[in-house]
């Protein structure tokens, strides 16, 4: 005879795909940032440079994480984005890089988003290393 009753063990399996769920998912996955490196070079390097004070057609991403939006010294900004009053923390940058315009509508950035989430957390990885 078991040592578990019928009901504990339904109940531990359904508690354990929880922290399963919980554990594989959304920010508590490990992001690449070399992986994120090369989204950014596909997706992001046609218009912002990675290097510090180098703007492009787009604002400078060196040291974004942890930036005021519109605060990129020598970049025009949208007064969309200059007033928009957010922090390029990693959670804003997931939400921005999936739908820019949601986030800060007005933007002048004409990018529809990087819908692929982990290539977003990937491309976030990489921007934190730009310091």
């Amino acid at each position: 005879m078991s040592c578990f009753s019928s009901a504990v063990v339904p109940a531990a399996i359904v508690a354990l795909g929880v922290l399963g769920a919980i554990a594989g998912g959304g920010t508590a996955r490990a992001a690449d940032a070399a992986a994120g490196k090369q989204v950014f070079q596909s997706q992001c390097a046609i218009c912002h440079s990675d290097q510090a004070g180098q703007n492009k057609i787009g604002p400078s991403l060196f040291g974004v994480v942890g930036r005021h939006t519109g605060s990129e010294a020598g970049y025009d900004y949208s007064v969309a984005n200059k007033n928009a009053n957010l922090v390029w923390t990693p959670d804003v940058l997931e939400k921005y890089l999936d739908d820019p315009q949601k986030v800060v509508p007005g933007t002048k950035m004409p990018y529809a988003g990087l819908k692929n989430a982990t290539k977003r957390a990937n491309l976030i990885a990489f921007l934190a290393t730009l310091k």
